[in-house]
């Protein structure tokens, strides 16, 4: 719960056809918890930034925040498991301009937000047994970003756990791409 940040760096996820499927990649990597931004080297930078640094921090700092560093958005992912279907946190997010998304979040489904503004604020109340870094069930409000991607909202319970009949596996993968539009017809 105390990472909030998350950079990826690597060929496949740099040149993925889609930034989605990138953001999708490294959240079930890494399994976030909680609120964690997303972003990833663009074209496998940052090694190379470190030598830079050597020479001059600023402009390698300058090159990582406007040429190397991508960001995806953010993801809300409340840690806990429940039955496929249950109601498992209220959320609202707010962007900049105010403009506001809101909704439920059921155990089993991922929901992709487009988020326009680069900063916002995400309310969100987890059910009974489940938590956000304030605890089960408490209420959290935390800044967030925006990015290519937008918000995904996680609902897939932590740990995550894959189903283990073929069938019910594929079928929640499709399921998933189909929420993030990472194949688009």
């Amino acid at each position: 719960m105390n990472l909030n940040y998350i950079i990826g760096s690597g060929g496949i996820l740099a040149h993925s056809p889609r930034r989605t499927q990138s953001m999708l990649m490294m959240i079930d990597a890494y399994q976030p918890e909680g609120v964690t931004m997303i972003a990833v080297d663009s074209i496998f930078m940052m090694p190379h930034l470190g030598v830079l640094a050597q020479i001059s921090e600023k402009a390698a700092l300058d090159v990582f925040y406007h040429d190397c560093l991508v960001r995806l958005g953010t993801c809300l992912a409340p840690k806990g498991l429940d039955k496929e279907g249950q109601v498992i946190m209220d959320w609202e997010l707010v962007e900049e301009g105010g403009r506001r998304h809101s909704g439920e979040l059921r155990f089993g489904d991922i929901l992709h937000v487009p988020f326009e503004s680069p900063k916002g604020k995400a309310i969100v109340k987890p059910a009974k047994g489940f938590d956000m870094g304030a605890g089960p069930g408490n209420k959290v409000e935390a800044n967030i970003e925006g990015g290519v991607v937008g918000v995904v909202l996680d609902g897939r319970g932590r740990p995550f756990d894959l189903a283990k009949t073929p069938a019910k596996r594929i079928a929640d993968l499709n399921k998933w791409y189909k929420a993030m539009d990472m194949y688009p017809v």
